[in-house]
């Protein structure tokens, strides 16, 4: 903090004062004398020596405004780049055109001075519109401010303290989760809890056997884990029921047909992320291989969870050397047999260096997967089956057997947001629209499938209608599927910062804030700003696609006042720029006020 006496020369720019100071020293250069380091006004008659003198007053001109430069502060660019005061005239269309520029490019400075060929030493210092270590990590990776939207507010006051392309739609990457989460806890409350039932036509009879048709119903639970379905099982064994001699009819008239079984993301087909939303999702119908050498010389393989249709063939060989070019041996083959069996054939060499590798994979249909997952439960306890799988709607007068109630929605965000699970997402953006603002109460069963099964323009029609009763106007907010794994949703830095605020005013504010990750402790956050102070302070939702990079959620600044942090950058550097957003963090941490 400066001193007293210099408390007025704060405001004023270093450079402005520094020609102010040599402008003044000049034009005293015929009565000033310089002797022995002290200025004294004098009246000296001209001599010889006189070019000599005023030599040495330039330099006493040049010492002082270097001085200034270096004593007092520089003023900073203004932060308030969406709350400029109205200006008139002439005056209002000069600042317009130089805030456009402002917006477009960089103010560059001079280059770092460094010595050995580093990449910093090609980077230049900006200033600009930013917090000035912001500005540095972007202008490290080479994105300009153009492409970068942020806004940072304190919680609890009705504007931003910083706002820069505030108003621009922007790809959010899986900070879209925000938007779902919030309005799912909302719509559908906390404790909605997804059911998942057994229907039956026909009789049983003394022995257990059941003499029709056992439907399954499903009503898009997104954490239908073995051990969740397992329940589900064992009710229908203790309802009297062994063995089926009619069909599998899997009833998934919840979600509407189209919503199925989609096209891949992007080239990673097989990746769980990539996995799209079902009724009767199972295991994120994604299987879990872990490979580990045996003392045998074999590479022992197991599979999680099990599928009655899927078997293992391992022709993996277990070699010396180096763990090297094993991704290929980790990943199987999936070949469908002319008698039905699904074969997940590994081959290649194993090093016994690598150690135990697990892999994870999509794979299948979605029927598919659940079928062959709810009936190698169902023989692991002792039922049989004799019959087909197929996909149906549940008869009227079917009897209900049993219903599973699922993992309440508040841990269900949690696990979206902590761990960014797409599937997840995809599945609850969809259970709104099935919902609607109208949540069947989760004491009763279901026994019908909804009026309209859900599609995800009638989900989006939902979240907007909840959004504008909310008084969250947002009208640049595009919703595909609800996950942020799409090039087609939108939405402002500006709109984020007001759900954000209004979620931490909210009935769910607890369970909605308490599943963002921390940063440096869990979550995507886990291994950012590990050793920052920032780091345990902040709860932030990562977003990350290819030329996508997200941080949306709440800081707890060392001054003990919370502030709502949005910053989005959609660029082809995006990547490179997480510098950036941990400096905003750290910045909004140390220095926000």
């Amino acid at each position: 903090m400066l001193p007293h006496p210099f408390a007025f020369f704060g405001r004023v720019p270093r450079l402005g004062l520094a020609r102010l100071i040599l402008s003044a020293v000049r034009s005293l250069s015929r009565n000033v004398d310089v002797r022995q380091g002290t200025a004294c006004v004098t009246t000296l008659p001209r001599q010889a020596g006189v070019a000599a003198q005023r030599s040495r007053r330039q330099w006493l001109a040049a010492i002082l405004a270097c001085a200034a430069w270096v004593a007092l502060p520089s003023v900073p660019t203004p932060a308030f780049a969406d709350a400029k005061p109205q200006v008139k005239g002439r005056q209002a269309k000069s600042k317009a055109s130089r805030n456009a520029t402002a917006n477009a490019s960089y103010v560059k400075a001079r280059p770092k001075r460094c010595k050995g060929k580093t990449a910093d030493c090609a980077v230049n210092v900006p200033s600009g519109p930013l917090p000035a270590p912001v500005m540095d990590g972007l202008a490290r990776a080479r994105v300009p401010p153009s492409s970068v939207s942020v806004v940072v507010q304190r919680v609890g006051d009705t504007r931003p303290l910083l706002a820069w392309n505030a108003r621009a739609p922007m790809l959010p990457a899986s900070t879209m989760k925000l938007v779902t989460t919030y309005a799912g806890l909302s719509i559908l409350g906390p404790d909605y809890r997804w059911r998942t039932s057994a229907y039956r036509d026909g009789s049983i009879d003394a022995s257990g056997v059941l003499h029709g048709n056992l439907y399954i119903q499903g009503t898009g639970d997104p954490k239908l884990t073995p051990e969740e379905l397992l329940d589900l099982v064992d009710k229908i064994h203790k309802q009297g029921i062994i063995a089926v001699d009619g069909d599998l009819i899997l009833d998934k008239r919840w979600f509407d047909a189209s919503t199925r079984d989609l096209p891949a993301f992007d080239e990673n087909t097989n990746s769980p992320y990539n996995v799209g939303p079902d009724p009767l999702l199972y295991a994120f119908k994604s299987l879990s291989f872990t490979l580990n050498p045996s003392p045998s010389g074999d590479v022992a393989i197991n599979m999680t969870p099990a599928l009655a249709q899927l078997k293992i063939v391992n022709q993996l060989r277990e070699t010396r050397g180096a763990c090297t070019s094993v991704l290929h041996s980790m990943t199987p083959a999936i070949k469908l047999t002319p008698q039905g069996i699904v074969q997940a054939v590994f081959s290649g060499d194993y090093p016994t260096r690598c150690g135990e590798r697990t892999v994870n994979m999509a794979a299948l249909d979605h029927s598919s997967f659940f079928a062959g997952g709810f009936l190698a439960l169902w023989k692991q306890t002792g039922g049989t089956f004799t019959g087909t799988v197929r996909e149906g709607a549940t008869p009227p007068n079917a009897h209900l057997v049993v219903t599973h109630r699922g993992i309440e929605l508040s841990t269900i965000v949690h696990d979206i947001n902590k761990l960014s699970n797409n599937t997840m997402a995809r599945n609850l953006f969809l259970s709104i629209g099935a919902v609607g603002a109208r949540p069947i109460a989760s004491h009763l069963p279901v026994n019908l499938a909804p009026p309209v099964p859900s599609t995800p323009a009638r989900s989006a029609q939902v979240i907007r209608d909840f959004l504008a009763k909310s008084g969250l106007a947002m009208p640049e907010l595009k919703l595909d599927n609800g996950s942020g794994l799409s090039r087609n949703e939108h939405i402002s830095a500006a709109s984020m910062a007001k759900l954000l605020v209004a979620a931490n005013a909210s009935p769910v504010a607890q369970a909605f804030v308490a599943s963002l990750p921390i940063a440096g402790v869990d979550g995507t956050m886990r291994h950012r700003l590990t050793g920052a102070p920032v780091g345990g302070n902040a709860r932030i939702k990562t977003g990350t696609l290819r030329n996508v990079r997200a941080i949306a959620g709440y800081v707890a600044a060392a001054s003990g006042e919370s502030y709502v942090v949005v910053s989005l950058i959609n660029d082809p550097r995006a990547a490179a720029a997480r510098q950036a957003h941990d400096a905003l963090l750290e910045w909004v941490y140390q220095r926000a006020r």
